[in-house]
């Protein structure tokens, strides 16, 4: 996992702009090489723990008696509490520092995974997703913070791209994984399957955030593994790029929060991650229903799907940077996502066609959200970016909450999760077109 990360980060970086192999160049590969493998291993499983219910969910439904709405709901409590401690948790990292902040998320949210290996009622599954939201809250923005401090504008495109590439690759190692542990380990000692996957996926994340604590360096004047003319370098990039407007405009929390520019973000984002999650929570259930059979066979089909979207994740970064061009790299992919999965419902298809559309759709809804996150990572710096990129995660993952409660409630109605994508694709489709008519979006162009 690590490795294809540094074999893909490496042939990413390596464009025809950097055929000087200027000291940047070389210092920017360092700090990939030292920082994105390990926060995509990170980003893997704090993904894998935070959807893995989705993969649990036909056994657990019926052991504890969930209804599709319940888990709907139970899906999307999550974000109530990732919502709430989103910003907040971004301002005490940046008081503590990112090494000692994303060791905390990750201790935390590895404890109360495994809790859910002890849920015995409707009631306890809400609580527990709810406390594991808050956990988590901060992990993402805080990643995207971070690496916004430690690498110029030009190279996002593809470093948040081989970032989030985490996403799919957590379904394409965590869908046969997470299905082989419930159907080797089911009933072992006396405990179902389901429970064991909750226990054993957990213990990952305890081992990442305290291997955090070597690997990250908060500050560039940290890293003591740079010498003193390539943190120079580094820094001279990145402070010449920083923007002075984006600085002194916002200068408080709630300025910040509620600038029409941040909300106008906040909404695309909204509209992008009603898709992703709608998704990312019923791809199983979807499979599954396409024909897959047994929790072996449903994970690794499941697996297919997001290993198309790594490939389209990671292309489409790379050429956004080639190119400088960062709009029509967001619409573009969400536009595509809106039209496959408004089309599912009225297709009568076979397993293999329908395979071909999931992973199409897939591949496209989560290119979406790397690409939008470098509009709004060009357009705030400093004080502003603390708060700001909080503030648009928090809000957007809102449809964290919506999404499978949308699904679910349409599921229960129709007895057909297709139809529930219905909705989530006029969502794409609104947030593509908020991408294409938001002014202020530049090129890159240094």
């Amino acid at each position: 996992m690590a490795e294809f990360a540094k074999t893909a980060g490496t042939d990413c970086l390596a464009t025809e702009t950097d055929a000087a192999d200027t000291p940047l160049d070389k210092v920017t590969r360092r700090v990939f090489r030292r920082f994105v493998p390990f926060l995509m291993v990170c980003y893997v499983v704090a993904y894998l723990d935070r959807v893995n219910i989705g993969f649990a969910k036909l056994a657990m439904s019926a052991d504890i008696g969930l209804s599709e709405l319940a888990y709907g709901l139970g899906a999307g409590i999550f974000f109530v509490g990732y919502f709430l401690f989103e910003v907040p948790s971004n301002l005490l990292m940046e008081r503590f520092g990112a090494r000692r902040w994303i060791c905390r998320i990750m201790i935390s949210w590895a404890v109360l995974s495994a809790a859910f290996a002890f849920v015995t009622s409707t009631q306890m599954f809400y609580v527990l997703r709810f406390a594991l939201g808050v956990a988590e809250a901060g992990f993402f923005p805080g990643v995207l913070l971070f690496l916004s401090q430690w690498f110029p504008a030009r190279r996002r495109g593809q470093i948040i791209a081989l970032f989030m590439a985490a996403i799919p690759l957590a379904g394409l190692v965590g869908s046969p994984v997470s299905g082989a542990i419930m159907a080797a380990f089911d009933g072992a000692a006396g405990i179902e399957g389901w429970r064991w996957m909750f226990l054993l996926e957990a213990a990952p994340a305890l081992l990442l955030g305290i291997a955090t604590l070597y690997f990250l360096d908060s500050r560039i004047d940290d890293a003591k593994w740079l010498s003193q003319q390539e943190r120079e370098v580094l820094t001279s990039a990145l402070a010449a790029e920083a923007s002075p407007a984006s600085q002194s405009r916002h200068e408080g929390i709630f300025s910040t929060m509620f600038d029409p520019g941040v909300l106008a973000f906040a909404m695309i984002y909204f509209c992008c991650i009603m898709g992703q999650y709608g998704v990312t929570f019923w791809l199983p259930t979807l499979v599954s229903a396409a024909g897959a059979q047994g929790a072996l066979g449903m994970g690794l089909f499941t697996a297919i799907p997001y290993g198309v979207a790594i490939l389209a994740m990671v292309a489409t970064g790379r050429h956004s940077d080639r190119t400088g061009e960062r709009r029509w790299h967001a619409f573009a992919p969400m536009a595509l996502g809106g039209a496959l999965l408004a089309t599912m419902p009225f297709l009568n298809l076979g397993f293999t066609a329908a395979m071909v559309l999931m992973s199409l759709a897939t591949a496209a809804v989560l290119t979406a959200t790397p690409m939008f996150w470098t509009l709004p990572t060009q357009a705030l710096s400093g004080s502003a970016a603390v708060v700001g990129i909080a503030a648009i995660n928090s809000v957007g993952n809102l449809a964290g909450f919506l999404s499978p409660i949308v699904v679910g409630a349409i599921a229960d109605r129709t007895g057909a999760t297709a139809y529930g994508m219905l909705a989530l694709a006029a969502c794409l489709i609104l947030g593509a077109i908020g991408v294409a008519t938001k002014p202020g979006i530049a090129r890159n162009t240094a």
